[in-house]
């Protein structure tokens, strides 16, 4: 057993004919850590999970598992992957597919138990032509289980999953995290990150712009939200809000006003002395949606000079 982290990159660097998609990323991400790779569409989240695994050759830098090349991990049965690309034969039935992964590692977990992990069990006589969107990325996760991995890199993993199937997903993914395993996910659902992550490394423009715990990450974004309702239309003292020192943001929708800003206190003391109809008013600490907006919306204004 080494004891190199389980990922490792320095200066990852893809470059396409007209874009940069990774811009040198250095990466360690340790045992047991539950990692979520968060940004916009096309932030460079899965050209990245393809750089770490050996799909794609990097431009320029290095990306290392277990201290070594991917290939040697993946081979091992070290690790488990599920992609967005990730096709499943569709003649085969879902357990037949993982069964068909399983037989290729020297170690896997019962195909049995893979199945019920991934709560897969219901409709593992199902063929996989004939699954739901949210039905194939569950398959997709009991594949990337039965070897049994000791690291699991995901890309958009409840993509496609209403409501109940995410929390399903993530209950599971909790059992396994409780083991201690290491698990990275990219996602671009602000709340996964939040609720299930450790670390989030957030991406924009192919550049890692925050790294760090969630409340970490949202504390770089200084200042309070508060938000309040006025009897009628808000624009007009929206207007006036907008003028404050330290606001950041207005948002009206209909009577419904929302103000991101440095000195909540500030805006508060107006809105009682000029505004004594607001209701429902709430203050609240900035939220990682406010982390991800602020941080993204720099990198892309840099990008663009």
């Amino acid at each position: 057993m080494t004891s190199s982290p389980p990922i490792r990159s320095s200066g990852l660097t893809k470059r396409f004919t007209r874009r940069t998609a990774v811009d040198g990323i250095d990466l360690t991400v340790e045992r047991g850590e539950v990692v979520a790779l968060l940004g916009p569409n096309g932030a460079g989240k899965s050209t990245t999970i393809d750089l770490l695994l050996g799909l794609s050759a990097p431009t320029a830098g290095t990306a290392e598992l277990f201290g070594g090349p991917a290939r040697a991990a993946v081979v091992a049965g070290r690790v488990g992957a599920m992609l967005q690309g990730g096709a499943l034969l569709p003649t085969t039935t879902v357990a037949e597919s993982v069964a068909l992964v399983a037989a290729a590692h020297r170690h896997p977990l019962p195909v049995a138990a893979a199945m019920e992990r991934a709560g897969v069990t219901a409709f593992a006589k199902q063929k996989v032509a004939k699954l739901s969107g949210g039905q194939l990325q569950r398959a997709r996760f009991a594949v990337a289980i039965v070897s049994d991995p000791e690291l699991l890199i995901l890309d958009e993993p409840t993509a496609a999953m209403d409501v109940d199937g995410r929390r399903a997903f993530w209950t599971s993914m909790r059992e396994l995290t409780d083991t201690g395993r290491t698990v990275v996910f990219a996602t671009h659902y602000l709340d996964e990150a939040d609720a299930f992550a450790d670390r989030v490394v957030m991406m924009s423009a192919g550049r890692i712009v925050a790294d760090g715990t969630p409340a970490e990450v949202k504390a770089v974004v200084a200042g309070r939200s508060l938000a309040f309702s006025l009897p009628d239309p808000a624009e007009r003292f929206a207007e006036r809000l907008r003028a404050l020192p330290g606001v950041q943001l207005v948002e009206v929708r209909s009577t419904r006003i929302r103000v991101a800003t440095t000195d909540s206190d500030a805006v508060l003391r107006l809105v009682l002395a000029e505004r004594p109809d607001a209701h429902d008013i709430e203050v609240t600490a900035r939220t990682m949606d406010d982390a991800f907006i602020a941080l993204t919306a720099a990198t892309a204004e840099e990008a663009s000079r």
